[in-house]
C-alpha cells in the first residue's frame, strides 16, 4: 500500500486531516465535535476505530475542538510539543498520562512504515508546527496557519508529491470587510494567515517535478471563495511558468465536506 490521505475539514470553523499507510492511520488535529469527526471519516470510508494516533499542530479551537472527546472515546495517543500541551490542557479535558506524548518541533519521528517531520510556522499560538509525511519515497506536506512562508519551510516541503497549503484570504476582500482593524492587522501580519497571492508566490518556489496535487486549505469563510482562491493561485502559477490542469492539479477543500481519499502513486 502507498500513502493516502483526505482533508477531512479545512477552514476557520474546523480543521482535520487524515493520512494512512498499511501500518499507520493518523489523524492530524480534531477541530470539530467528536460526532462530526466520526461523520467526516465515515464519508471517506475510514473507520474511526482504526486510527492509530493523533498529531496536533497548535492549540487554537478550530484545530482541537473535538480532540479530547475523540481521543478518550477511542483511547488514542496524542502527540504535541510541550508548549502546545500546556496551552491546550484546559480546553481538551482530562487526558490519561499513557495517552500523552511529546513531538518536538523540528523533529522526525518514525511510526510503523511512516516517517513524520515537524517544522515550525509563524502563527499567533504557543508553538505552532506542521508536518511532512514520508513513505516509500513519497512525500505529503501539510502547511496552513502561517503568516509568511520562510525559506526554511520552503526547503522542508519542496517537491512534495502532494501539498495541502494555506490560501486563507483575498487581500482586497479582507481590507473591505467588517472585521475590526486589529483583527485585519493580525490576519495580514507575520503571525496571521497566508493570502491567495502569497500562497501562489510560495508555491512557485516549492513545486517540483514530483508535485502532482495541491489542495488550497484554510480558506476564510468571510474573505475568500473557493473559485476566487483557485483562480488566483492558478493565474499566478501560470504567470510563473507552471501549467495547471493535467500534470499539476489544484483542488479545493471544505470546512464540512472531506476531500475524496487520494492515494499517492
Amino acid at each position: 500500500m502507498t500513502i493516502s490521505f483526505s482533508v477531512l475539514a479545512s477552514g476557520s470553523t474546523g480543521n482535520a486531516f487524515y493520512i494512512a499507510t498499511e501500518k499507520e492511520k493518523i489523524l492530524v488535529d480534531a477541530g470539530l465535535s467528536g460526532k462530526e469527526m466520526e461523520r467526516l471519516m465515515t464519508e471517506v470510508s475510514v473507520n474511526p476505530e482504526e486510527i492509530t494516533k493523533i498529531l496536533v499542530t497548535h492549540e487554537h479551537s478550530d484545530h482541537i475542538k473535538g480532540l479530547g472527546i475523540f481521543a478518550r472515546r477511542h483511547r488514542l495517543p496524542i502527540y504535541a510539543n510541550e508548549k502546545t500541551w500546556k496551552a491546550m490542557e484546559d480546553s481538551i479535558g482530562k487526558i490519561e498520562l499513557d495517552q500523552k506524548f511529546v513531538f518536538n518541533m523540528e523533529e522526525t519521528k518514525s511510526f510503523g512504515d511512516m516517517d513524520i517531520e515537524s517544522f515550525g510556522v509563524s502563527h499567533d499560538a504557543a508553538e505552532p508546527m506542521f508536518y511532512t509525511f514520508h513513505h516509500q519515497g513519497k512525500k505529503v506536506a501539510l502547511v496552513t496557519d502561517l503568516g509568511y512562508v520562510s525559506e526554511r519551510i520552503k526547503k522542508t516541503v519542496e517537491n512534495a508529491d502532494a501539498l495541502i497549503f494555506e490560501a486563507n484570504h483575498d487581500v482586497s476582500m479582507l481590507r473591505m470587510c467588517r472585521y475590526p482593524w486589529n483583527v485585519k492587522r493580525r490576519i495580514l501580519g507575520d503571525s496571521g494567515h497566508v493570502s491567495n497571492d502569497d500562497c501562489a508566490l510560495a508555491l512557485s518556489d516549492i513545486i517540483g517535478n514530483n508535485t502532482k496535487r495541491i489542495y488550497l486549505a484554510h480558506l476564510s469563510k468571510d474573505n475568500n471563495m473557493k473559485e476566487l482562491a483557485r483562480m488566483s493561485v492558478e493565474n499566478h502559477l501560470n504567470e510563473y511558468g507552471f501549467t495547471t490542469g493535467t500534470s499539476l492539479e489544484i483542488h479545493d477543500t471544505d470546512p464540512k465536506t472531506p476531500t475524496p481519499l487520494y492515494e499517492v502513486v
